[in-house]
């Protein structure tokens, strides 16, 4: 573990583990915590841990659910590997400690700011405090990046490039990256430069140091074109932790092609870095730097107009991807975008899909974002966009912290429909992280408000996923009261997909109570209705239902082809825990035809699917198995 203020630990950090990289032949894993970012917008740890399983090639399907199990699943992946895990600019233990893992055949290196001694007195860890470069070090740095042979010509001035740098890498690379861009200036006359530039007050803690480093930056900025010096103060308005090219336009209000050139020249100024193909990220330093810049040189309409910029070409790009992975779904009323906000045009489900997961790390950081900078109707906008991306990937304490966030911010605006949105949203993830009672008051309140502003739609959704809630918790009046009110509003409403979907919940909880032949009427009508919408989860829902309704009344072989026509559904959408649950109805089907061997080998792969999500069903399917074997297999349901 390393620690040092500001003395390139990163830098030492990722240089030892490509020098060593041939001692872990099962290869590295490396994530920025964000301890220290400027907009407060820290890594969890559950991010972190989602990060890394997805990068162990883990399908998303199958990573589960909560914390607990996803730090479980992560340490048993690293268990016999010889890895190393590299945790940088980590803020706290708290915030480190789910990321290791008790495998002697890897390495945990953690770099930071603060000392952590927790992990030094509870997890062993060895610290090692990294101190600033040496003069030769730093001579050895400039070398490499403008030759040893231009260095010795001009000695006096590389020692007070390092004095002026005070041995910091970061502002050494900074000021070489001037140097290479001008291989016929003198040395002497870039010093004389550095001499001359304007320090900024107090941003980086008021000492000798953080003022040098500041002259570093202000002289590197002020060698800037206009328009590129003008891109990197509005970077410290965006939420981070990396900005695409299309985002860096509207942030800016340029066009693209612009926009990419006066990025090509703060990438080679070494402001940013161009970490992946048109992904840019800049050192938590520089942000905050150019975020004092901005407020300094920057009228406050001007910044405030770039935030919202921002904010729009997020909102409107993500609120057109979540119409394209949920058709059915309701769009939201947004407010125009400003002049110079060009959102992404994503064609397809797949291209929508692709842009979330790679923007999801910014669209959750700028919920917060917008919460803090007062734009409270986007917070809570940005974070319905989220909510079905978010589900699917089993995403929940990140949805929570989002819904909650959105709550807030609809609060504070005083926004009806923004709260009873979120209500609504925040119940859904609530139950899934198993706070049932929460749930119940945040569906209520939702209930209230959407019938205070007569929003007959919102009331139904609300119906709907109440009573799948309640399903879920085996209250089946309860959940066909709510299902039923949601049909009719719907229906009323002149809502189809809302409809087909309500029609479906009703016939399952039908079902769920015995009653089989309203069951059939109102699972056929949803299926008839959904057929022309390509909504492939509602069908595969729908043909689950009718397996189940066709194996209650006894016609195994209907039933057996309803849930092969689920399964097929569920498995193209890559919805793994609707898979199992039918997979469990399936041997259940199996087992009563006669096919004892068949509803073994279903009810295995079931739960196989259930144990890699670490769901609580897995307990049921493992009785279902104990109890097959024993000769007396009890009904799931």
């Amino acid at each position: 573990m390393g620690y040092k203020p500001r003395s390139g630990k990163t830098t030492l950090a990722v240089y030892w583990a490509h020098r060593v990289a041939d001692r872990f032949p099962d290869g590295q894993l490396y994530v920025d915590l964000r301890g220290f970012d400027s907009t407060g917008s820290v890594v969890t740890a559950a991010e972190a841990v989602r990060g890394f399983i997805e990068a162990l090639e883990v399908p998303p399907e199958r990573i589960p659910t909560q914390l607990p199990a996803q730090v479980g699943l992560y340490r048993s992946l690293l268990a016999g590997r010889r890895m190393l895990v590299l945790l940088d600019n980590a803020r706290d233990v708290d915030q480190v400690r789910p990321l290791l893992a008790g495998s002697p055949s890897c390495l945990f290196l953690v770099t930071s700011r603060n000392r952590l001694a927790g992990l030094i007195t509870a997890e062993g860890a060895r610290q090692i405090a990294v101190d600033l470069l040496s003069t030769a070090e730093a001579w050895q740095l400039l070398a490499r990046r403008l030759g040893a042979g231009r260095l010795t010509v001009e000695p006096q001035a590389v020692d007070e490039m390092i004095e002026r740098c005070v041995r910091l890498p970061l502002a050494l690379a900074v000021l070489a990256a001037r140097g290479a861009a001008h291989p016929t200036f003198p040395l002497a006359t870039i010093v004389a430069e550095l001499r001359e530039a304007p320090r900024l007050s107090d941003s980086f803690d008021g000492g000798d140091t953080g003022t040098d480093v500041q002259s570093v930056f202000s002289w590197s900025y002020r060698n800037l074109t206009p328009p590129a010096a003008r891109l990197f103060r509005l970077i410290g308005c965006h939420p981070g932790p990396d900005l695409g090219t299309a985002a860096a336009a509207s942030l800016a209000g340029l066009p693209r092609s612009r926009v990419t050139r006066l990025l090509a020249e703060l990438a080679h100024a070494h402001l940013v870095t161009e970490h992946a193909p048109g992904r840019f990220a800049a050192h938590d330093l520089l942000r905050a730097y150019a975020a004092e810049l901005a407020e300094s040189l920057d009228p406050a309409e001007e910044r405030r107009a770039a935030v919202r910029r921002g904010l729009d070409h997020y909102l409107h790009t993500a609120h057109a991807a979540a119409l394209l992975l949920q058709p059915g779904r309701d769009p939201v009323a947004l407010t125009a975008a400003l002049p110079g906000v060009t959102p992404e045009e994503l064609p397809d489900h797949g291209r929508a899909l692709a842009w979330f997961t790679t923007e999801h790390p910014v669209l959750l950081a700028a919920v917060s974002h917008a919460g803090r900078t007062g734009f409270d109707g986007h917070c809570w906008q940005l974070a319905w966009t989220l909510v079905d991306f978010l589900q699917r990937r089993g995403s929940w304490p990140d949805l929570a912290v989002a819904q909650q966030t959105a709550l807030a911010g609809a609060r504070r605006a005083g926004d009806r429909p923004g709260q009873a949105n979120a209500h609504r949203d925040l119940a859904r993830v609530l139950y899934r992280l198993g706070r049932v009672d929460e749930a119940v008051e945040h569906y209520r309140e939702a209930l209230i408000m959407f019938g205070a502003l007569g929003d007959h739609t919102g009331q139904a959704r609300t119906h709907r996923a109440f009573g799948a809630m309640l399903d879920g918790l085996g209250r089946y009046a309860e959940a066909l009261d709510h299902v039923q009110r949601a049909l009719a509003l719907y229906r009323a409403a002149g809502h189809l997909a809302g409809e087909a979907s309500a029609r479906n919940a009703v016939g399952w909880a039908h079902a769920q109570l015995g009653q089989y032949g309203p069951a059939l009427d109102h699972c056929a009508q949803a299926l008839t209705l959904l057929r022309p919408t390509g909504d492939r989860h509602g069908e595969a829902n729908t043909w689950d239902s009718l397996g189940f309704i066709h194996d209650r009344l006894g016609h195994h072989r209907q039933a057996l082809r309803c849930y092969g026509r689920a399964l097929a559904l569920y498995r193209r959408i890559g919805d793994r825990y609707d898979e199992a649950d039918t997979l469990t109805r399936l041997g259940e089907t199996r087992h009563a035809a006669g096919d004892t061997g068949g509803a073994l080998r279903t009810w295995r792969r079931a739960l196989g699917i259930l144990d890699e999500l670490d769901h609580p069903d897995a307990t049921r399917v493992r009785d279902l198995l104990t109890r097959a074997t024993a000769g007396n297999p009890a009904r799931s349901r």
